[in-house]
């Protein structure tokens, strides 16, 4: 047992140092579709000096929280910037990168995005890397065999809807059963499309515990118009048999022309090409009033890159990111991957897939949806999907502005 501990004790003091004597470095990095790209970045990289050796770790999110528990978080992370995530930088545990290169190219309009979800006063914590811009992805050829225009209000998504289900087409394909595309897709879509978030948001961080049906700003009084109109799309105009379809089911069923609109961000597509690569797709904003000055994209910092405080490299950390954050590495990442640049000299996304709401990206008319910014210790995919499911919407709402006035409570 005594060998045992010694040799561990040893392996940790060597932690830093790979074989060849460079100093180690770990590199988090947890988007899936991502990793051979991010790979051979890391592989080149490594090649190209003899200093820094990299090891990319892909054992995700609870692996790097476990790691900031410890005491031995990754030296960079570059992860999807989510309420989770965003813990690391709202508790001051990465450092300040206000003063490197690569803060200082991210838009204004971003840095807001990202302040958002969370920040260190004082600090730029987290520098965005990719951005994902999600709305509504439809399918081309079945809006033209119809003669349908791309609605921008949402009486006249109505008069879509009801064209198609004349013509015996699903308007919208529902996957009901995995709760994550509710709260990503349907709940953050109709929520963003009817209320200002950023000024909803800071209304509660204003009202603090003071949430509840009476108060100023709530859930039940801010949400439940839109909420009753998402009701109206998914009961009427969604497949039979959504309640129990999965997202692989949808990603299927729009590849083979099932359905006419689906609510999904970009990631479905590189998995609806697997069964139709000449799919002929599409992406809108989801109107949810009558007024088009209102559309907005919903979008999340789906890449932000973070050095914690208690890396013993952080030096050698940020070179790398500078090398990560070259014109000629993130735009090329970008691309693959269907994102939005979020940098002043970003190249622009070109896909005719997602190009429909490049304009909303390009000009700040974007939101972040509401299960990316409420804290995980308040379950929305479980609650947004049980009104999916056919509970009462104002009863739900209830519950979350009271999940909420309790967690106000305990920070």
């Amino acid at each position: 047992m005594a060998v045992v501990a010694a040799a561990a004790l040893a392996g940790t003091a060597l932690a830093g140092c790979s074989a060849s004597g460079q100093q180690r470095i770990v590199f988090a990095f947890n988007k899936r579709e991502g990793i051979p790209y991010m790979q051979k970045v890391v592989d080149d990289y490594n090649a190209s000096q003899k200093k820094v050796h990299v090891v990319m770790d892909t054992s995700g999110i609870g692996t790097t929280a476990a790691g900031f528990v410890r005491g031995n978080p990754p030296d960079l992370l570059l992860a999807n910037f989510n309420n989770q995530a965003a813990r690391y930088v709202t508790h001051c545990a990465t450092i300040d990168l206000s003063e490197t290169a690569e803060a200082k190219r991210v838009r204004p309009a971003v840095k807001t995005l990202v302040d958002g979800v969370g920040e260190c006063p004082g600090r730029t914590s987290a520098v965005p890397y990719s951005i994902m811009a999600a709305g509504v992805i439809y399918n081309k050829q079945i809006f033209a065999r119809y003669n349908l225009e791309v609605p921008q209000t949402y009486d006249e998504l109505i008069e879509v809807c009801k064209t198609l289900k004349a013509h015996g087409i699903i308007p919208f394909y529902g996957t009901f059963f995995d709760s994550w595309t509710v709260s990503q897709g349907w709940f953050d879509y109709a929520a963003g499309g009817s209320v200002d978030l950023k000024s909803f948001f800071n209304g509660l961080d204003a009202q603090g515990t003071d949430v509840g049906p009476d108060s100023a700003v709530s859930f039940q009084k801010n949400f439940l118009p839109g909420m009753q109109k998402m009701m109206v799309l998914a009961r009427t105009y969604s497949n039979a048999d959504a309640n129990s379809r999965i997202y692989g089911d949808g990603n299927t069923a729009m590849a083979q022309g099932k359905g006419a609109m689906y609510l999904q961000g970009p990631w479905a597509f590189s998995e609806i090409a697997k069964t139709n690569p000449k799919a002929q797709l599409g992406t809108f904003p989801l109107p949810m009033t009558n007024d088009p000055k209102n559309l907005k994209v919903a979008v999340n910092v789906d890449l932000a890159a973070m050095i914690p405080e208690q890396s013993s490299h952080q030096q050698a950390a940020k070179d790398f990111m500078s090398y990560l954050f070259q014109p000629r590495i993130i735009d090329a990442y970008n691309a693959s991957q269907l994102g939005y640049g979020p940098l002043t000299d970003s190249a622009a996304q070109n896909d005719p897939r997602v190009s429909g709401v490049q304009s909303y990206y390009q000009s700040g008319q974007m939101y972040a949806g509401p299960s990316y910014v409420i804290p995980q210790a308040i379950p929305i995919p479980n609650l947004a999907q049980s009104m999916i499911l056919g509970a009462d919407p104002k009863g739900v709402l209830a519950v979350i502005d009271a999940d909420w006035a309790r967690f106000a409570r305990r920070q």
